[in-house]
């Protein structure tokens, strides 16, 4: 079965507030849309991603899903509709056999609910997710209980949604513009729907404190993992003094096929290695001449863009640089707020600081800089649990 995703990202998010929209909000150092469209994808069921955006952002979504199989992203309408509407038309010239159609502000899918859905469409046009009601419902106004609402046999819906793409076309040229879910749509043309089990992990981001929520969930699933790094570079005359991101005045500066940058060198591989990813010679081999007196700056921007592609999270980092000279003390602050903007954490989270070898050895003998680092991330352990 070839599976389509309509990723549906083009509302303002105006109940959440703020200017920027829910979906682009970060979410444990991504955008909350990605997270959408990686759930969508993690079961394998999916073949491709067609988000619909608000007109203007069609670029800059294209760049948040860079690397997932997502088709280019369409412009949306002024109703929830009329952006499914614009979904189905693009994929017209080549429909699939199904759509989903899911909410860019619910940032996880729990496990199985793919399947589920598409396994119902054996015997539905239809199919949703949703979970019964188990709270006392009140209809009320002005402040004032009016009824109270039976509870049984109702269900609150969650998406993705699943149809027949036939089925969703048939029903969206005939339906209501103004339907808020594209169930009811097939509702209202007497098509059955199936219920499968929702989840309570699956929470769609509305208010500021589904944000926490959903923060919470997702953390609660990491697991941390630490790596170590180590480097040293010879001083030479003739070149700068870079030291974690911040020049240093030093009559000598660290020879080496980059900017030398020991304290950013061993850093990385740290942070590669507690991804177990190897070093930073595999990723930016100095046999290479692109990486000629590069800014190191580069190298470290990829390592934490490695802890965002494999969904994890940067907890902290430690930097010792070993020297006599020169004195790292008066510029740690600096250094340590350098660092925090390239790995795109809080300075609180970026440790700095510096020793001696008692004048023993190379760095003793101020003939070369040495650095060790730790870095602590925490990744995914695995499939978002019911």
């Amino acid at each position: 079965m070839r599976v389509i995703a309509l990723l549906m990202a083009a509302g303002s998010g105006s109940r959440f507030g703020g200017p920027t929209p829910k979906q682009y909000l970060p979410l444990l150092g991504r955008p909350v849309l990605r997270h959408a469209a990686e759930a969508l994808l993690a079961g394998g069921q999916v073949t491709a991603l067609l988000p619909v955006v608000a007109d203007g952002e069609q670029a800059h979504v294209a760049a948040l899903l860079d690397g997932l199989p997502a088709l280019p992203p369409v412009a949306g309408g002024a109703t929830r509709a009329e952006s499914v509407r614009a979904g189905l038309a693009a994929l017209a010239a080549d429909p699939p056999d199904a759509v989903l159609v899911h909410d860019a502000a619910r940032p996880i899918v729990p496990d199985g609910t793919i399947a589920a859905l598409l396994a119902a469409l054996a015997d539905a046009p239809g199919a949703i997710p949703a979970q019964p009601v188990t709270d006392t419902l009140k209809r009320g106004a002005a402040a004032r209980i009016l009824e109270t609402v039976p509870r049984e046999g109702l269900f609150r819906a969650q998406t993705p949604q699943a149809f027949r793409t036939a089925a969703l076309a048939a029903a969206h040229a005939s339906g209501d513009a103004g339907a808020t879910d594209d169930a009811a749509l097939l509702e209202a043309a007497a098509q059955a729907v199936a219920l499968v089990p929702g989840a309570e992990a699956n929470i769609k981001i509305t208010w500021p404190e589904d944000l926490v929520r959903v923060e919470a969930h997702l953390a609660a699933r990491l697991i941390p993992r630490m790596g170590t790094g180590f480097d040293v570079h010879r001083l030479v005359e003739g070149r700068p003094l870079i030291l974690c991101g911040v020049t240093v005045p030093h009559p000598l500066g660290l020879d080496g096929h980059s900017d030398a940058d020991v304290g950013i060198h061993a850093l990385c591989d740290a942070i590669y290695g507690a991804l177990a990813e190897g070093d930073i010679g595999r990723w930016f081999p100095p046999s290479e001449s692109e990486w000629k007196d590069a800014d190191s700056a580069r190298f470290l921007r990829h390592a934490a863009g490695r802890i965002a592609a494999r969904g994890g999270v940067l907890a902290n980092v430690d930097v010792t640089l070993i020297c006599e000279r020169p004195k790292i003390a008066p510029h740690a602050a600096a250094m340590r707020a350098r660092l925090a903007e390239l790995l795109g954490v809080g300075i609180d989270a970026v440790s700095v600081k510096a020793t001696t070898t008692e004048r023993l050895g190379f760095p003793g003998r101020g003939e070369g800089i040495a650095a060790q680092a730790a870095a602590v991330v925490l990744v995914p352990a695995g499939p978002v649990s019911k």
